[in-house]
């Protein structure tokens, strides 16, 4: 019996991404089908590199050839991916397929430690990322890089002087903190820190990016209204620690992306020190800043949960190294990597799902 493509276009019909709850062929996920009798091979489109499906999909397509070639036809799968974006043709970071802010409701939680290990971890997939820390008053993305010493270069284009990003462990950066020695202090009104915001997005040259994540400062401020004024934002992350009073602080800081003004989809909540393990006893946890907060904060407002991160020494160690957590291994590296992997997921659900962000018009 000859096989044909459309027959095994046919059968791959049948295989669903369980994320998007639809089928690969209408997707159009699958390509480059090439059929002989001894060979069936094609390639599956993934919607990020960064996909925990991966093989789940690459097996439940080689089952159901199977079922039309049977078990002496070679099946040669090729994964790959494409990272799905809404913002086709925009004016600003035209290159850049998803926006995600990355805010908190108060300091101290961790925001810019799970930034730089998500941009590293998504990085590190074979995603193309890029990171603005837009803390003007407070940049920490410098120090957690190991850059803080380093300065971006200057380039004309069109008679317009742009900046080049920095780039470490992969991942494009740009912060004040590059623009200005490390013992000064940026002392500013509001609208010099959202201009400063503005040179970031604009006058950058950014080139091409699956990800550009926002580190956003604390709280809700003059910054996080520039952004989203300036760009239509895919997505935003709440940081929190699992304590009542991160939790408090954090619901303003859902709230803001959530109000029919701004309308930002909330693409989940990540539990910052959830518990406390130590390195010599690593199947331990406990509790010190209470249980579930951010789980339970995100099955309040419906939106996702993208996991939790553990307090363990080597990730502050890590951070005043500047060397990421996620590139070291062990139990922190490996929650790194589940939560880009999850943050991947909600974007590819995201872009399927909710129509494109719009760019915010206040008047006040």
């Amino acid at each position: 019996m000859s096989i044909t493509n459309s027959a095994i276009l046919q059968v791959l019909s049948t295989v669903n991404d369980p994320d998007l709850k639809k089928d690969l062929v209408s997707l159009n996920m699958v390509k480059d089908i090439v059929v002989s009798d001894e060979k069936v091979s094609f390639t599956v489109v993934l919607t990020t590199p960064a996909c925990p499906l991966k093989e789940k999909i690459k097996n439940d397509c080689l089952e159901a050839v199977k079922k039309v070639v049977g078990d002496k036809v070679a099946i040669n799968i090729l994964m790959t991916s494409s990272v799905t974006t809404l913002r086709d043709n925009a004016p600003l970071l035209p290159g850049v397929k998803n926006i995600i802010a990355i805010a908190s409701g108060k300091g101290g939680v961790g925001k810019s430690t799970v930034t730089t290990n998500l941009a590293v971890a998504l990085a590190l997939s074979g995603a193309k990322v890029g990171l603005i820390d837009a803390d003007i008053f407070g940049p920490s993305i410098p120090v957690m890089f190991n850059c803080e010493r380093e300065q971006p270069e200057v380039k004309v284009v069109n008679g317009k002087n742009l900046i080049m990003p920095l780039e470490q462990y992969g991942v494009k950066l740009m912060s004040i903190g590059f623009l200005a020695p490390p013992e000064s202090a940026v002392v500013w009104r509001g609208p010099m820190a959202s201009s400063a915001l503005k040179q970031f997005i604009g006058d950058t040259i950014w080139g091409d990016l699956d990800y550009l994540l926002i580190d956003l400062p604390p709280g809700t401020s003059d910054i996080h209204l520039t952004l989203v004024q300036t760009v239509p934002v895919t997505g935003a992350i709440i940081v929190t620690t699992p304590q009542k009073v991160a939790l408090a602080d954090a619901v303003k800081g859902l709230a803001m992306f959530k109000q029919p003004s701004i309308n930002v989809p909330v693409l989940g909540v990540i539990e910052n020190m959830a518990y406390f393990t130590p390195e010599e006893l690593p199947d331990n946890k406990y509790f010190i800043f209470g249980k579930d907060g951010g789980k339970n904060l995100a099955e309040k407002f419906n939106v996702p949960f993208l996991g939790q991160i553990p307090l363990v020494q080597s990730i502050r160690e890590s951070g005043d190294s500047g060397l990421p957590a996620v590139m070291k291994g062990g139990t922190a590296a490996l929650a790194f990597t589940h939560l880009a992997e999850s943050l991947a997921r909600q974007v590819a659900i995201r872009n399927a799902t909710f129509d494109t962000t719009k760019k915010v018009e206040l008047t006040v």
